[in-house]
């Protein structure tokens, strides 16, 4: 059984900072997470990805699809245009998931098998938010590309730890072999 190449990273990338907002350095995060709602619940971020140099959060407050952050030191417009760019980090240990719930980073990786057959179907490279559900993309050995919905009933098992994802498909999804698409 395949295992992930990277093993999980206990500070993961929350967003990247890409203005400030108003003329106090309060600046403007754009969330790579679920929402900037999950971001908001966050006490602490940081600024590097071993999680040594702490933000300074403040406070926090959702506007527009972004997340609005103080930090400690930065008051003023060219402060806050001096983290403009910079990524900060949530540390995992400060977020609870429910049962079924994973980082989009955990995902990335994972061999995509069929849950009834075995069937390797290949890589799952990335998910694809599209409003109703995400969307998985899966990368066969030979670099034939699937997308599959990650809807609740078609997958069968998440094993992060051991590096797959077991999946029930319905047919048309992935191709049998000698079938044209």
């Amino acid at each position: 059984m395949a295992h992930k190449e990277d093993p999980m990273k206990q500070y993961l990338e929350a967003g990247k900072i890409v203005r400030t907002h108003g003329v106090r350095g309060e600046l403007c995060l754009e969330p790579w997470a679920d929402s900037p709602e999950f971001l908001q619940k966050m006490k602490h971020f940081y600024f590097d990805s071993q999680g040594q140099e702490d933000a300074g959060l403040l406070a926090s407050r959702v506007h527009k699809g972004q997340l609005l952050m103080r930090l400690r030191g930065v008051d003023t417009v060219e402060q806050g245009d001096a983290l403009r760019g910079r990524v900060l980090y949530l540390n995992r240990a400060d977020v609870h998931l429910k049962p079924g719930q994973y980082f989009l980073q955990d995902l990335i990786g994972l061999q995509a098998v069929d849950g009834r057959t075995g069937r390797v179907y290949g890589t799952l490279k990335d998910v694809l938010p599209t409003g109703a559900n995400d969307v998985y993309r899966i990368v066969s050995k030979e670099g034939k590309e699937y997308l599959f919905p990650a809807v609740a009933h078609m997958i069968q098992e998440t094993d992060i730890a051991g590096g797959t994802i077991r999946l029930l498909p319905i047919p048309g999804i992935f191709d049998s072999e000698g079938e044209e698409a």
